[in-house]
């Protein structure tokens, strides 16, 4: 089978390739050339789309024997990634780029691109594993990625390999120690790829501009303080609010809700985080299908936590899920990934993007 191992040039996608050369598959590596300055991003452990990663992923293919490529998908990155990102906390909404990533990059423009050119599979570092064509959980919960892999559709998980989804992080790193890829001690990556700095506010500020409007008690109504902009603001954020007097009851305060036209923030107490109902649109169904008009389910709303037992149910406009038990911090534009029920509960079943939630 024809491979090809997207390598960022960090430890995982490394062993993902070299254990795919080793199952005797004709590995290609492509480094994907993300940014339009890369020169300009900050080296080490934040982003994953400097000159240095790109060297570092060729010199990994060398140790490998396989061919390399560098492929500029800079501007298709920005369309759909960043500035997707940027209009989505302008429309007062918390996206997560990753997912993202994944569902515009790396398994469409680039799988189509590996189609195009006569490979059958396209393999990532990604914590998660294919099991019969299911899309499952890795073994490593704590470094696990299949709440943002559970946008990709059917055909996009056939033509997906993950081979470090069965594998602990400590024993990837080994591994690749073992087999002289010098990147065996290299720090993960945090934070968001395109915001090296770490500041996302000022990011989203300098591309957005002064957008005034007013932090106000849900209680009362009353107005607390004076902000640049909501996309300063994600629901379930309880610092840098601005806010100068503490509540009546001495407790702290959170972001509730964000209305983008007027600019309103609305902050209260933790207990009006709780939300019992989600509503989604663009719902993706890793088996073609809902497994039915109405069916049980997990709900995950964030990458690691936030689970809930659930009900679901699709609708004309999307899904509907009613969660079991209240989850927090639960805000429009996260994605919410739904597993099997079962005693595992590590079968993806979809995702759809939150527009809506209710108490």
């Amino acid at each position: 089978m024809r491979v090809l191992a997207a390598m960022s040039g960090g430890v995982d996608s490394a062993v993902a390739a070299a254990r795919a050369v080793d199952a005797g598959h004709d590995v290609v590596g492509v480094h994907l050339a993300l940014s339009e300055t890369p020169d300009a991003l900050r080296s080490g452990s934040r982003g994953c789309c400097s000159r240095e990663d790109a060297g570092d992923a060729r010199r990994a293919a060398d140790v490998l024997g396989i061919p390399f490529y560098v492929w500029d998908f800079a501007a298709r990155f920005r369309e759909d990634v960043v500035d997707d990102f940027v209009a989505a906390y302008a429309a007062g909404q918390t996206p997560n780029p990753c997912l993202r990533c994944n569902e515009k990059i790396k398994f469409a423009a680039l799988l189509d691109k590996a189609l195009a050119l006569g490979f059958d599979a396209v393999c990532t570092g990604h914590y998660a594993r294919l099991v019969g064509g299911e899309l499952r959980r890795a073994v490593d919960a704590d470094k696990d990625q299949s709440y943002v892999l559970a946008v990709l559709t059917p055909h996009q998980l056939a033509h997906a390999m993950f081979p470090i989804g069965d594998t602990p992080k400590a024993e990837v790193r080994a591994e690749a120690a073992a087999r002289g890829l010098r990147v065996a001690d290299k720090p993960d990556s945090h934070d968001i790829c395109f915001i090296p700095s770490g500041d996302t506010r000022a990011f989203l500020g300098a591309r957005l501009g002064v957008r005034p409007g007013a932090v106000v008690d849900s209680a009362t109504g009353a107005e607390l303080a004076r902000h640049d902009g909501v996309h300063g603001f994600t629901v379930g954020q309880r610092k840098g609010l601005g806010v100068q007097a503490p509540a009546a009851d001495g407790r702290p305060r959170y972001v509730l809700g964000i209305e983008p036209a007027s600019g309103t923030v609305t902050v209260g107490p933790a207990t009006e985080l709780d939300v019992r109902t989600i509503e989604g649109e663009r719902p993706v169904w890793s088996a073609g299908a809902a497994p039915g008009s109405r069916f049980d389910c997990v709900a995950q709303v964030r990458a690691h936590g936030g689970t809930a037992t659930a009900v679901a149910e699709p609708t004309t406009d999307g899904l509907r899920v009613e969660l079991g038990e209240p989850l927090r911090g639960v805000a429009p534009g996260q994605a919410v990934a739904l597993y099997r029920p079962d005693a595992a509960g590590d079968v993806v079943l979809g995702s759809a993007t939150i527009t809506a939630t209710g108490r």
